[in-house]
């Protein structure tokens, strides 16, 4: 059976054409958003290893609790979890390295007796001060070639499809 005779689902997609993913894969939304993400962050993590000595889930962490304490709050582990939509064993690993790097810091929380609030250290403050521009100018090399019309707009997609797939998991239909 040649590519003329295959029937339509059996014919590659554009997609996936050239690059060893049979069947329907390839055009598969998870998939294909998966495969963007780890390109991205794999392009990102040699980055920030070869300058910051950072993997990609310690940097998020740190990024996250940057952006808190720019608006003047810590975040507790449960927090960050939920605000990197990591697992919690992802984020307590990398709050350990984190820590003992010296890079972010625990303090007792005052709302809640049992739990910790992390920000960043004088050190980690200096090191996402550095890592900020790194990441917009690794960015700007990602989106090269897109209009700025382009960009909104992928944004935009990106953050409905989020939106919808929240509303998915909690059962809404909204």
């Amino acid at each position: 059976m040649n590519a003329e005779t295959k029937p339509e689902s059996m014919k590659p997609s554009a997609a996936n054409e050239g690059r060893g993913v049979p069947g329907k894969l390839a055009d598969f939304l998870p998939y294909q958003l998966s495969i963007a993400s780890n390109a991205v962050s794999s392009l990102i993590a040699e980055r920030y290893r070869k300058r910051f000595g950072l993997k990609v889930l310690e940097w998020r962490v740190m990024a996250v609790l940057g952006d808190a304490q720019a608006r003047g709050r810590g975040l507790t582990q449960s927090a960050l979890t939920q605000a990197t939509l990591m697992d919690k064993v992802a984020v307590n690993r990398a709050c350990k390295v984190l820590e003992d790097r010296g890079l972010i810091a625990r303090a007792p929380n005052a709302s809640d007796g049992r739990s910790h609030l992390l920000e960043l250290t004088e050190a980690g403050r200096a090191i996402h001060g550095e890592v900020m521009p790194l990441a917009q100018a690794t960015e700007g090399e990602l989106f090269a070639g897109f209009s700025m019309e382009e960009q909104q707009q992928f944004r935009d997609l990106l953050r409905r499809m989020r939106e919808r797939a929240a509303a998915l998991a909690d059962g809404g239909k909204s």
